[in-house]
């Protein structure tokens, strides 16, 4: 018998289950780093709450120098010193305040001087309301009874009879305080608001005055990236002060229709409570309800009826309905940031740290860890709590609610994903995802229930999405496009998913069965009419099964042309070497691309499935775009074929193929019959001018320029070996180009001069915000061309993320 010395029971099954599964079990939770995340928690709450004397000012300094730094910035960059510029903006500020009280102890005057007068007509309406509740009531002989059963019970327990007197109540009474003791005891509470308006207003000059050094310690103190530390600061202070002022706004269009309406209907003091109704409107909830009181309690006091209360009653709920649902969304725009179960919950949570001062602080408070949480790895749980952004992605969502089996709230998903991006992306960027999960989850996780329910909500989704979104009415052609699951029902349902987007296209296709693949079921296949089949697999190793399925199909349609659907595969496992020797035309790994081969192998031509038409190179614009007459006349002003800022555009394009770390970026302009590069950040091949600034030029149907011009959109192509349109382009080949972005370079008239192009070997992503940036570098460009001041073009705007709830708090982006 042999011993086993090699490591103890618990690791040697260990290793059996990972030589088994070939995975490692999941490891146990961290019960000691659990742990210290609570003992961290708890001293950070307690640290809250017993500095509160000194952190509730330092907070109300910070968010106010949130709002405030904007002011001062102008100042400075007009030519202003830091020290005087905050004085201004500190003075300035502390003399409206001044004025702001000075007029509220004005209206507080006068309503006291006139409350008296008030005084007979609050007698009769609470006489008349004392009238109307006199006289028995429903419930007044159960509560007649109850007072009975107590009183005999306290006399039991007790033990005196009934109706015994109580004994007299003595009380000493000394000579009172003195009156230093009665002054004291009436300054302290006036005093200690005093002492913390006072340590706000220095915090706030001190922020205001050194900025960058206070920047520089938080970073330090967030340590880790410089990068993620510095964007979290810079967004937590965009939002906090455009939340501040924007909240400033609605506060102001609210308390200004407020006086103007209670004037109207004849409330007394209607300045002071249009005041009091703005400035109650920073303490979330119950702000707007206490500003309600005093206008209605006061309108009960003045009229002899009851029209002046209805009447002020209408006006503040009128107002609360055109605030909440018109000025609010149209200031803020439509980002919830903060869900409503987070505000509740953090309101809760700062109002039992730091009471009424911890609720009017609590929303920009909880903005600032949702910020933090975004940008910084180790706070990302804050970005998962609070956020308003759905916690999983929406492939994830669909799948869950298919597997928790309730198709309809999957189809309200995926109803809202196609009003914002379109019924062709959400099958190519959502729906292929969720079926790669429930093809991932086959054999590790799913259950046959878990198999069934995915299966049958897919089917539903699909027919409820080809009613709502029909195929194009038209001639009936006989369909030229089979589309065929290789193994699995989740491949027959992608490929129901082409169906349906080359019908959108007006490509006609048939979908055929999913079988075993025997001599049997190829015949069944009925293919006669069909020029090309197109087999969709999700396997990661379908290669042998592939195999025997075009083998098959090749001895009974010699002609036929075979497209390979491979949505596992990533892009490197899909080049030509592998269609040949798997014996299809082509491999495709998206629906996109599919349907994009399958549309230019019906239409025979690149020039007809290519989004934009190209340019006849006699100059003609094709209907719908800018006269090209005019866009040529404005490429001869320029002047910039004579090479005169040949040296600055090239360092433009320098410094794009340096910020976007890509290996080529050129600025062309196109001409009547050739586009000319007329900046670029490296040697190009090619025909040169004969003038000395020897611009490299290329013929006009050859370069990019002319789809740019014809399109006035940007052209991105994240991998070009993957787009049909330009896999085989001559210019993106001498180029080596896997990636591609073109953007127009568009003067202040509207005319498309020519592109900015970058390009790089290697397939990449692109988001909108990069766009956003090289839409400046081209405005520079053309500024350098026309000797004119850029002109700034309009942001890109992302499709948003669903909220979590419609309730949650609006702040602005």
């Amino acid at each position: 018998m042999t011993s086993l010395n090699n490591g103890s029971a618990p690791e040697l099954a260990s290793q059996g289950e990972l030589a088994v599964t070939g995975t490692p079990r999941p490891a146990r939770a961290d019960i000691v780093g659990i742990a210290a995340w609570l003992v961290v928690g708890t001293v950070i709450i307690g640290l809250l709450y017993y500095g509160q004397d000194v952190l509730i000012p330092l907070a109300i300094a910070f968010l106010i120098s949130f709002a405030l730094g904007p002011l001062v910035r102008v100042l400075v960059r007009r030519g202003i010193p830091q020290v005087g510029a905050v004085s201004v903006v500190m003075l300035t500020v502390i003399a409206l305040l001044l004025g702001l009280g000075l007029l509220i102890a004005s209206q507080v005057s006068v309503l006291s001087a006139e409350l008296p007068a008030y005084q007979s007509t609050i007698r009769a309406k609470i006489a008349s309301l004392g009238d109307q509740m006199e006289g028995p009531g429903v419930l007044d002989g159960v509560f007649q009874t109850v007072a009975t059963v107590q009183d005999q019970l306290t006399t039991a327990l007790q033990g005196a009879p009934s109706g015994a007197a109580d004994p007299l109540a003595v009380q000493v009474v000394g000579d009172g305080p003195s009156p230093f003791s009665t002054a004291v005891a009436w300054l302290t509470p006036a005093l200690a608001p005093l002492a913390t308006l006072g340590i706000v207003v220095v915090f706030v000059f001190l922020v205001l005055l050194d900025r960058g050094d206070l920047r520089d310690r938080l970073i330090r103190l967030l340590g880790g990236n410089l990068h993620r530390s510095t964007d979290a600061l810079e967004e937590a202070g965009k939002r906090i002060s455009k939340y501040l002022v924007m909240q400033l706004v609605v506060n102001v269009t609210y308390g200004i229709p407020m006086a103007l309406g209670l004037w109207a209907i004849g409330v007394p003091g209607w300045i002071l409570w249009g005041t009091l109704a703005a400035i109650m409107r920073f303490i979330p909830y119950v702000g707007p309800m206490l500003s309600a009181i005093f206008p209605l309690a006061l309108a009960f006091a003045v009229d002899p009826g009851w029209q002046m209360v209805l009447m002020a009653l209408a006006l503040i709920l009128f107002l609360e309905l055109v605030s909440n649902n018109i000025v609010e969304p149209m200031l803020y725009g439509t980002s919830t940031g903060l869900s409503a179960l987070s505000l509740i919950a953090a309101a809760t949570f700062w109002t039992a740290l730091w009471g009424p001062m911890g609720l009017i602080l609590s929303t920009p408070l909880t903005v600032c860890l949702l910020v933090m949480g975004r940008n910084l790895p180790q706070l990302a749980f804050f970005d998962t709590l609070l956020g308003s952004t759905p916690a999983l992605d929406l492939p994830t969502r669909i799948y869950q609610r298919l597997i928790a089996n309730d198709p309809d709230e999957a189809y309200d998903i995926v109803s809202d994903a196609v009003r914002d991006i379109g019924l062709p992306a959400f099958y190519n960027e959502t729906g292929l995802e969720v079926l790669r999960q429930a093809s991932d989850d086959y054999h590790a996780q799913a259950r046959v229930e878990h198999r069934l329910r995915v299966a049958d909500g897919m089917d539903r989704l699909l027919d409820d999405l080809r009613e709502d979104h029909p195929a194009p009415l038209a001639a009936p052609a006989a369909p030229r496009v089979a589309c065929i699951g290789g193994k699995w029902q989740v491949d027959a349902i992608s490929a129901e998913m082409l169906v349906h987007v080359l019908a959108l296209d007006g490509i006609p296709a048939i979908q055929r069965p999913t079988g075993a693949v025997t001599a049997r079921y190829v015949e069944r296949l009925d293919l006669n009419g069909i020029d090309t089949v197109c087999i969709a697999y999700f396997s990661r190793d379908p290669d042998m099964a592939v195999r025997g399925f075009v083998r098959r199909l090749r001895r009974r349609w010699p002609d036929i042309r075979i497209v390979l659907a491979l949505w596992s595969a990533p892009g490197e496992q899909a080049g030509p070497d592998r269609a040949e020797a798997l014996g299809v035309d082509r491999i495709v790994i998206s629906l996109s691309e599919a349907a994009q081969h399958l549309t230019l192998i019906d239409t025979e031509t690149l020039q007809a499935a290519a989004p934009v038409a190209a340019l006849p190179a006699d100059g003609h614009a094709p209907e719908g775009t800018l006269n090209e007459t005019a866009r040529l006349e404005a490429l001869a002003r320029s002047a910039v074929l004579d090479g005169h800022a040949r040296e600055d555009l090239d360092e433009l394009a320098k410094r794009a193929a340096d910020v976007f770390d890509v290996g080529l970026a050129v600025i062309s302009v196109l001409d009547a019959d050739a586009e000319y590069i007329v900046g670029q950040s490296m040697d190009l091949p090619g025909d040169r001018t004969d003038d000395p600034a020897a611009l490299t030029w290329l013929p006009r149907l050859d370069g990019l320029g002319h789809h740019i011009v014809a399109s006035e959109e940007t052209l991105v192509v994240p991998d070009n070996n993957r787009d049909a349109r330009f896999a085989d382009h001559p210019t993106l080949r001498r180029w080596q180009s896997r990636f591609v972005v073109a953007t127009p370079l568009r003067t202040t008239e509207g005319h498309v001069l020519g592109m900015l192009c970058l390009s790089d070997r290697a397939p990449r992503q692109i988001e909108d915000t990069e766009l956003d940036l090289l839409d400046r570098i081209a405005a520079e460009a053309v500024a350098v061309m026309t000797k004119q001041e850029p002109v700034p073009a309009e942001p890109r705007k992302s499709a948003p993320a669903a909220p979590r709830s419609v309730l949650g708090q609006r702040i602005p982006d």
